[in-house]
């Protein structure tokens, strides 16, 4: 629904002086804000300023319109008759359509019966609508109000000149302030990052003299272990004669606690390679059943068959994957002996599955044990962490395995998860794209 609320001809620079002043008026009486008065007042008079140069006679028509969502004022300047504009004059009504477009909500250009039409629409503010009865009311004020003649509309326009001056340089010093508060903080980021950058910088020789400590260190200790172990068989094998009990059990001792310790540090040197960066894996065919095969001899000795059943389940998986066959067998004996170190009776499944959507295998190890709590779960990949358990402290381990389990399971791109359950048992699962991942050729 449109109201309309008056119309100005246009044919004289008089007339535009006119329109400029209704329109502000009309603006003001509709509720505007002081910058939108402006805004619209200078819109409309520079389209009908050239209209009037490009020698067109015309007229500009105030109408308010009711959106859906609220109302908005259209001023709509069309041509009652029309010469041919000369050059200049059809310069000077281009400007003007790119000033309206830039001070109103729209302006849209076209023709009705012939005549051409400029279009511009302002929204009014969300607020109590404009009624008929009130617009009437406005009617009558603007055709109370007496038309100003050119010097004061001079006079007005210097003063919302003078205003908008005013108001441009209140809000270059806030901008100018803001860019000031914005360079400091830009120099606290700079510093900031200059400090993490430096604490990085340290951090990495750190963690640099870590790897090359606990190398060396692993290297320094493993002669020494190798060299107890051997003589602890040799005295276990009576290669030098008898032993009592006492003595039996106590090179058993010695023998056990050697073992531990190299254990630790083969882990510990296989994850200082690992973070050094000098593993690499090595892709191979591998083939599921064989590698199977060669786990159970190597983990007969540690099952206790009497209580514990360990299973083997290829998956019917015949075809040979791409993988490294050292680094899966490894984290797969490391959850092996995890499951039966933690598994009194029951059994412990090793079973493998091939997911042809997404074209992975997963080997998973689910065994009958004691479970591990939710609340422990974030410590069992943690270097060095061990969960408190009666089967723990009997079954000493290094805390090493199942972070080096994850550190190998990303070397062959792929990712370790599990689930557990207390007094159920667990399931540690390891998946593997069935195509190792090799890295994209560097460009050049």
């Amino acid at each position: 629904m449109s109201q309309r609320i008056l119309a100005v001809a246009l044919e004289s620079d008089k007339d535009v002086v006119l329109v400029r002043q209704r329109a502000r008026h009309v603006t003001n009486l509709l509720g505007f804000a002081k910058q939108d008065q402006v805004r619209i007042a200078t819109a409309v008079s520079e389209v009908a300023r050239a209209a009037c140069h490009a020698g067109i006679s015309a007229r500009a028509v105030f109408v308010l319109s009711d959106l859906p969502d609220r109302q908005q004022l259209e001023v709509a300047v069309s041509a009652v008759r029309a010469s041919a504009p000369h050059s200049e004059g059809a310069m000077l009504l281009d400007a003007a359509l790119v000033t309206a477009h830039r001070l109103m909500d729209t302006c849209a250009t076209g023709a009705a019966d012939g005549a051409p039409f400029v279009r511009m629409c302002k929204a009014l503010a969300p607020q109590q609508p404009v009624s008929p009865t009130r617009l009437a009311q406005i009617a009558t004020e603007l055709a109370a109000t007496p038309v100003g003649n050119s010097i004061e509309e001079v006079q007005q326009q210097n003063r919302e000149l003078v205003e908008t001056l005013a108001e441009l340089r209140e809000r270059q010093e806030d901008l100018m302030s803001l860019t000031r508060e914005l360079e400091d903080t830009n120099r606290g980021i700079v510093a900031l990052y200059a400090e993490i950058e430096d604490k990085a910088e340290h951090l990495r020789r750190a963690d640099e003299m870590k790897s090359r400590f606990l190398s060396n260190t692993s290297h320094e200790l493993r002669t020494p272990l190798s060299s107890i172990r051997a003589l602890a068989k040799l005295l276990l094998d009576r290669m030098d004669g008898e032993l009592t009990p006492e003595q039996e059990r106590q090179v058993w001792l010695i023998e056990r606690t050697a073992t531990e310790m190299s254990e630790l540090v083969n882990d510990l040197l296989d994850l200082a390679k690992i973070e050094a960066g000098r593993v690499e894996a090595q892709p191979a065919p591998v083939v599921v059943d064989n590698m199977f095969r060669a786990l159970k001899g190597m983990m007969r000795p540690l099952v206790d068959a009497e209580r514990v059943e360990l299973v083997f389940d290829n998956g019917g998986i015949d075809d040979a994957f791409d993988s490294d066959e050292g680094m899966l067998s490894q984290i797969l004996r490391n959850f092996i002996s995890n499951a039966l170190k933690f598994t009194e009776d029951g059994s412990v499944r090793v079973s493998a599955a091939h997911d042809a959507e997404a074209d992975t295998l997963t080997f998973a190890v689910t065994d009958t044990g004691i479970g591990i709590d939710a609340d422990h779960m974030h410590l069992i990949f943690e270097e060095f962490a061990q969960v408190e358990n009666p089967l723990q402290r009997r079954s000493k381990g290094t805390g090493l395995g199942l972070p080096l389990c994850r550190r190998l399971a990303e070397l062959l791109g792929g990712r370790v998860d599990v689930t557990s359950r207390p007094g159920v048992g667990s399931t540690f699962m390891l998946t593997l794209p069935r195509q190792f991942p090799h890295p994209a050729p560097a460009s050049t």
